[in-house]
């Protein structure tokens, strides 16, 4: 079922220009690369901060950690309150005490780097504290020019990965570099999830012989868990815990309920926030609310029998990113909110924050940021209940959002 359609804020940011085409369609000739460019990278100077505004409930401080990044994708809290944030390039950087560390971490796996592919998310492992194990997702090349999605594994021991390997690399070798999804996270019993894009590859989502378009779950080593949906089904590979998706930008752990949330990039509109459910199949590219690029529509109808619609979508789309449950104390009226990153084109990026009932049914939504017009494209809460944000800028920038100072005190 599909619980509501958000048509308010698309609505409110369309006249603006934010909802410029992406990424190419399978049957549909991209932009120029020039002009692809443009469009993704049209944010103004960031500016040095702080910035204090208001929101619905209260006023926050913004303010700049570091702009010293290039393209930053994941970010990761230590048990120490240190950071590790990944750049596309393939590089994998600590902040230290509120300061970047001029050097990279080294041990990173050799990546693939071309326009949006390249190192993707960072994780730790739920024991962090005892196996100091870090799990980077990359885009692997090869000789041929071909690409895939792969997992590595490293333990972290002073300023460098060790003893790394790939632990999972995605039957879903291609050409094409775009869509490559690339989130990662831990479920309550520790075992590991990873979003797989479809690559442009929309003949081969619907196939489960492959990793195009899907979510997969593994141990923490790798291997399959047995009790994994399609685990011993004849044409299945035995990894895929979900299928039928396009380009899943975010991922995340619902704290109240412990199910997996993840949102993706729809073709032109068509976002999606999904709750991911064992063996669901999601229907891209056979059931999309999103149109093609030219305005024809992909799909008969949006909502196919046998296939599971998103909680929520967008019609124009937000362009969404990482994915974060709010569950710290600097901000009570923000508990149990879900924030996603909005890559808007034309300067329109933003944090947006969704605020969901007792009941689990969306009641509003709150775009945060809008003043600084960037694209944000993860967020994460500190272990001390503050938010961090990156923007996804040649000059990319790591933000702290905290209340603001009381003026009256």
């Amino acid at each position: 079922m599909v619980h509501r359609t958000i048509l308010l804020l698309a609505a409110s940011l369309a006249s603006t220009g934010a909802w410029a085409q992406a990424a190419a369609h399978a049957d549909a000739a991209p932009p120029p690369a020039t002009a692809r460019d443009a469009l993704q990278h049209a944010s103004p100077p960031l500016g040095a901060g702080p910035w204090t505004f208001d929101t619905a409930q209260q006023r926050i401080r913004v303010s700049v950690v570091t702009a010293d990044l290039v393209r930053p994708f994941g970010l990761a809290f230590l048990p120490s309150g240190d950071m590790l944030v990944t750049e596309l390039a393939g590089r994998l950087r600590l902040v230290h005490d509120g300061r970047l560390d001029p050097e990279p971490i080294a041990g990173v796996p050799a990546v693939h780097a071309m326009v949006a592919s390249g190192l993707k998310d960072v994780a730790l492992h739920p024991k962090f504290a005892q196996t100091h194990w870090v799990y980077l997702i990359y885009v692997k090349g090869r000789a041929d020019g071909a690409s895939t999605l792969a997992i590595a594994r490293g333990r972290l021991e002073q300023h460098a990965l060790k003893d790394v390997k790939d632990i999972f690399v995605a039957n879903a070798w291609t050409n094409r570099d775009a869509d490559t999804g690339a989130r990662l996270a831990f479920d309550r019993q520790g075992f590991l999830y990873a979003t797989l894009g479809d690559r442009v590859q929309l003949d081969r989502v619907q196939q489960t012989d492959n990793h195009f378009g899907k979510v997969v779950r593994l141990r923490d080593d790798g291997s399959v868990p047995p009790d994994n949906p399609f685990v011993g089904k004849a044409g299945y590979a035995p990894e895929i815990y979900t299928l039928g998706h396009r380009n899943p930008q975010g991922l995340a752990l619902n704290p109240a309920t412990g199910a997996l949330w993840s949102d993706e990039h729809g073709p032109q509109g068509g976002d999606e926030l999904n709750v991911l459910t064992a063996g669901a199949n999601y229907g891209w590219p056979l059931a999309t609310f999103g149109l093609d690029y030219g305005g024809a529509s992909l799909t008969a109808t949006p909502v196919r029998s046998g296939m599971t619609s998103p909680l929520l979508f967008w019609v124009p789309g937000i362009f969404p990113s990482g994915l974060a449950f709010y569950t710290g104390n600097p901000f009570p009226a923000w508990s149990g909110n879900v924030f996603m990153g909005s890559m808007g084109r034309s300067a329109n990026g933003h944090l947006l924050r969704v605020i969901f009932d007792e009941k689990g049914q969306e009641v509003g939504q709150e775009p945060l940021l809008t003043e600084l017009h960037q694209r944000i494209r993860d967020v994460r809460e500190s272990p001390d209940g503050l938010l961090y944000v990156v923007t996804d800028e040649d000059r990319g920038a790591l933000l702290k959002i905290e209340p603001a100072p009381d003026v009256n005190q």
